[in-house]
């Protein structure tokens, strides 16, 4: 069937109203949510593998240089790094403060970053998947290394699990549709639930605390993704706890489930943190969709 041209017209301006529509709708949820003024504004950035200058990145990776650059541009407009401990001991913090993680553990997170954190005298938190430390895994730090850090003052080591990264037959890789990170199966009993993540996240704390001489602070979700039970133990084991979510925290929500920036090479703090509208409206309709999860206000 052929659509005569006033058909066409009438289609065409009914999309047009419908992507109005949509921007709208993003928009007024993104107003909602208050991502533009929150009331005590904590950007949280995420890192997770350093590499060597010229190296091929991918949305895991940046290289040692662009890191700097990163850090010290956050310097130069006003930023100063803080830690989780900093943040749960309730201290008074700077004017604009930032909070800078790093994921998984990776060699290089002490191979590469720590000199530029100490060339800089800035601070970040770096959560391990701690089976790793146990078993020397070569790409990732070990317990000498996080020590090192740990008493410079300038990093702390919080948790990402210890097995629960996934990190069995999937090898740490997401399952589309599984059971992920922290996630109970509707099919787990209470006993298997238990054993699996609860007393994996009590391990990789108690493992953090014997090993670097300090209890972590942090909890950083694997994968973003939460469960209830598991976040009652989270909260009595962690003050701060932090997801994966492309927005500004907001200290006066608590220390819990903290949104977080993923830093890339195509995707500095500079545009994070001072995104253009359509940002944000890119934003909103991703929730709109289902591709984004709206965070818990905790």
């Amino acid at each position: 069937m052929r659509l005569s041209r006033r058909n066409i017209v009438f289609f065409f301006l009914a999309f047009l109203a419908l992507l109005a529509a949509l921007a709208l709708l993003a928009a007024a949820l993104l107003v909602r949510l208050g991502t533009s003024r929150p009331e005590r504004p904590l950007p949280v950035l995420m890192y997770h593998h350093v590499i060597p200058d010229g190296g091929d990145c991918n949305d895991m990776t940046v290289t040692a240089s662009r890191l700097r650059a990163d850090l010290q541009w956050l310097e130069d407009n006003g930023y100063t790094t803080v830690l989780p401990r900093e943040l749960a001991e309730g201290r008074d913090l700077p004017e604009k403060p930032v909070l800078v993680t790093f994921d998984d553990g990776y060699r290089s997170n002490y191979e590469l970053a720590f000199p530029i954190l100490q060339e800089l005298r800035a601070k970040a938190a770096i959560s391990v998947m701690v089976f790793m430390q146990e078993h020397c895994a070569d790409d990732f730090i070990t317990w000498a290394m996080c020590r090192e850090m740990t008493d410079s003052g300038l990093v702390e080591i919080g948790s990402h699990t210890y097995l629960c990264h996934n990190l069995g037959e999937r090898q740490g890789r997401f399952e589309p549709g599984g059971v992920n990170g922290v996630q109970r199966d509707p099919a787990e009993s209470d006993e298997a639930f238990q054993a699996r993540v609860l007393d994996d996240i009590q391990l990789s704390y108690d493992l953090i605390e014997e090993n670097t001489g300090q209890a972590p602070a942090l909890f950083a979700y694997p994968f973003g993704l939460r469960d209830p039970e598991a976040d009652a133990l989270i909260r009595e084991l962690f003050p701060v706890s932090a997801v994966t979510y492309p927005w500004t925290a907001d200290l006066a929500q608590g220390l819990h489930a903290l949104p977080r920036y993923t830093v890339t090479m195509d995707r500095t703090p500079e545009e994070l943190l001072k995104p253009p509208l359509f940002f944000r409206l890119k934003t909103g309709v991703k929730i709109l969709l289902g591709r984004e999860t709206v965070p818990a206000q905790t």
